[in-house]
């Protein structure tokens, strides 16, 4: 049970970076034909993610954006009107 934890730590970081590049960077598609302009573009989108991630440490604001899930939105929404 401790390798599945391990693993799944391991992906989910991966994940969540690939999640973070697409958000910010748009990496999602490349914006240049070439390998070489493709492979620099990747560069410039990992350095740009390391700035961020070093601004955000240096100030202590934490990276995580929580996601709040369909019921939980519909409890907060039930909530606002019967206030």
């Amino acid at each position: 049970m401790k390798r599945y934890k391990d693993k799944y730590k391991l992906r989910a970081g991966v994940e969540g970076t690939m999640r973070q590049a697409v958000a910010v960077t748009g990496v999602r598609r490349a914006r240049y034909r070439g390998l070489a302009k493709v492979h620099l573009e990747h560069i410039f989108s990992a350095v740009a993610l390391n700035l961020i991630r070093l601004d955000a440490w240096w100030n202590g604001h934490p990276l995580d954006r929580t996601r709040t899930g369909h019921l939980a939105r519909l409890e907060l929404a039930e909530l606002a009107l019967a206030a």
